[in-house]
């Protein structure tokens, strides 16, 4: 087994990785008619964009998939050679730099589509895009009936129309008849272009939800997002293919001390002991993502054990009720992830949020380092 770190760790709380459990995930998903992109937007979802990235290109990924412009630039300067698509239009003015990084660009604005071909010229690049339909999100695409002209437009002007596709907005319900709308939008556009006598080298729709549930949206790529990372995308889809969690989030014991009955502990002395109680101190706050929003619900896992947080959750520090059972500074708590007969998931912690798992993952702070275990 291989252990790497993000940095040194000085303090005992750490995010770790299981890059197999990311190999396995995506090797259970893949369909065998499409190639795979991985999302590996907001480092990674929390994960580790650069260790996520090339564990899932040797899985079989050939595309990864980004946010921000910044997002590719990062992955090249790593030494990232597949292809990158930005997801969302290249802001004015970072379309030389997103070019030069060897970025796909997605269009969808007459505006986008006039920076980018005049950045193209100036360099004197044959630039690939993958124009983006909104088949009814409405948080950003192009309007379907424009999609003819666009695409002319755009070939016009010099680049070479690669992909379309579009974003559902309810994959994770699939029985919903909007998610069948939005693909049958998209397939009569691409129908559309067909009759012209074009057609892209990659038609794309299907999320992680898609992927798992809806086949038709296969098309030529999928995207693989939050299901890479072995969560589910929704309670509907919960159990309905082999995942793995990739990430556990542990600490340790730094204080235990006794408390009398009829104390109070940590901000605003809201959690009162009704006895006699030994209290545990962990070095993880709000400030490594940890929410405030756990306060009074979340529990932790100490020995296998399952303890409630006691009180406020503070910036840098939370305390847990570990009434007679022992406890010593030292002992390691898993804040999700498995410890003996025990597991605390990223989905139970969203529900103590009232979030969603993706939004607790990718909330653990740069602060926090990542180990990468690879076996």
């Amino acid at each position: 087994m291989t252990v790497t770190s993000s940095r040194t760790r000085l303090r005992p709380t750490v995010a770790v990785v299981d890059l197999e459990a990311i190999r396995h995930n995506l090797r259970a998903l893949k369909p065998a008619t499409a190639e795979v992109m991985a999302v590996v937007k907001a480092n990674g979802y929390g994960h580790g964009d650069v260790a996520v990235a090339r564990a899932a290109l040797d899985a079989g990924a050939t595309w990864l998939g980004v946010a921000l412009v910044e997002e590719g630039i990062r992955l090249r300067g790593a030494g990232v050679e597949a292809p990158i698509l930005v997801l969302t239009e290249f802001p004015p003015g970072s379309e030389d730099d997103a070019l030069a990084a060897g970025l796909t660009p997605c269009l969808y604005t007459d505006g986008g589509l006039e920076g980018l071909a005049a950045a193209a010229r100036a360099g004197g690049r044959r630039v690939a895009v993958h124009v983006k339909l909104d088949t009814g999100m409405h948080r950003v695409g192009l309007p379907p009936e424009r999609t003819a002209e666009f695409v002319g437009a755009a070939q016009d002007a010099g680049l070479e129309v690669e992909g379309v596709w579009t974003h559902f907005a309810k994959a994770d319900q699939p029985l919903d008849p909007f998610l069948a709308g939005q693909l049958d939008s998209l397939l009569a556009q691409l129908d559309r272009l067909a009759a012209t006598g074009f057609r892209p080298r990659y038609r794309h729709a299907a999320n992680s939800a898609a992927i798992m549930a809806t086949p038709r949206a296969h098309l030529d790529l999928v995207r693989l997002g939050v299901a890479l990372y072995g969560l589910d995308p929704g309670p509907d889809l919960a159990g309905k293919a082999d995942l793995r969690p990739a990430l556990s989030w542990r600490s340790a014991v730094s204080m235990a001390k006794r408390v009398r009955a009829g104390e109070a502990i940590s901000y605003g002395l809201r959690y009162r002991l009704e006895r006699d109680s030994n209290i545990a101190t962990v070095p993880a706050g709000y400030a490594d993502g940890y929410s405030r929003l756990l306060t009074g619900r979340a529990r932790a896992l100490v020995r296998g054990r399952r303890y409630p947080v006691a009180g406020t959750v503070c910036m840098d520090q939370i305390m847990l009720d570990c009434g007679d059972d022992p406890v010593e500074p030292g002992d390691e708590v898993v804040l999700i992830g498995p410890q003996g007969d025990g597991r605390i998931t990223a989905d139970e912690v969203a529900g103590w949020m009232g979030t969603i798992n993706y939004e607790v993952v990718c909330g653990i702070s740069d602060r926090v380092p990542r180990e990468y275990v690879d076996e």
